[in-house]
């Protein structure tokens, strides 16, 4: 990502960014990048994800570091509940590395790879050929002469991995906020496919810059406006999927009669979510049918 630092350094000044703190995944950052984040000349602070399988420093050394996590937030008992998190602090050469663990995913890594086993010693006893195209199973393989069978050393391996993530950063900051800064880019990256998705922000037929930004400026009030309905109903206690709450007031309507000279709106049934939907938006739903006229 060349482009990286000299968009931040526009940013910074045209908006009088006084401090900055680069957030991203390590897949995104060269390490000509990295080195000119820590030089002196720059010294930026960053929190990087690191590559838990892929480098060998994580995997072999910071994974390895013996020490009790630190508690952030207990395991979640509704969905409501932040997910669970602990953290603990390893150092490697000076290097600072954060290691974030989370038990309700770590034992949800742990079935699925039980799962995948159960089904692979069972494609096993039907015969091994099949088996070397599939990823899923491939990876707890190995050969014994013209056949295969599981790998209990990888399985152990991969066992390591579970619930876990890896940050490395510069910062002083404390481990907690460390990973909690680090989720906040989940959060973005949620936005964005949340946009792509959901609000239809994609494909942009416009071919002028102004209708562009149109475009997407009402795509970002959309996602403001969805966001603020979902926290004012979260606040309510409820918990509702965007699919049904577009679904439910779609179905909402209102049709005009006219009899004896009198106009009436019949409105229908506000079924589903709607209820919740008017609730939390602090909108009175009108009556079934009322006289306009």
């Amino acid at each position: 990502m060349k482009s990286l630092l000299p968009v931040v350094e526009r940013l910074r000044s045209r908006f009088g960014i006084g401090q900055v703190c680069i957030v991203a995944d390590r897949g995104m950052i060269s390490q000509q990048t990295l080195a000119e984040l820590e030089s002196p000349d720059r010294g930026w602070p960053y929190i990087l994800g690191a590559r838990m399988r892929t480098q060998k420093e994580v995997r072999q050394e910071v994974l390895s570091v013996p020490g009790r996590y630190r508690l952030v937030h207990p395991q979640s008992r509704s969905k409501k509940d932040p997910s669970a998190l602990k953290v603990k602090d390893v150092v490697i050469d000076g290097r600072r590395y954060i290691v974030c663990l989370n038990e309700d995913q770590a034992r949800k890594d742990a079935a699925d790879r039980e799962a995948i086993l159960s089904s692979l010693r069972e494609k096993l006893k039907q015969g091994d050929k099949a088996l070397v195209g599939n990823k899923g199973y491939r990876r707890y393989l190995k050969t014994t002469g013209e056949r295969f069978e599981i790998d209990e050393q990888k399985v152990l391996a991969e066992a390591r991995y579970d619930g876990k993530w890896v940050l490395r950063t510069n910062t002083d900051l404390p481990a907690e906020e460390v990973a909690l800064k680090y989720k906040q880019l989940w959060m973005v990256e949620s936005l964005f496919r949340t946009l792509k998705s959901v609000l239809e922000t994609r494909p942009i037929y416009h071919r002028r810059d102004e209708t562009i930004l149109g475009h997407v400026f009402c795509s970002f009030l959309a996602f403001v406006l969805m966001k603020e309905l979902q926290s004012r109903a979260e606040r309510l206690g409820y918990a509702l999927e965007w699919a049904d709450v577009i679904r439910d007031l779609d179905r909402l309507q209102e049709t005009e009669l006219e009899q004896d000279g009198k106009r009436f709106l019949l409105r229908t049934e506000a079924s589903g979510t709607c209820g919740k939907v008017f609730q939390a938006a602090g909108v009175a739903l009108p009556p079934t049918v009322r006289q306009v006229a």
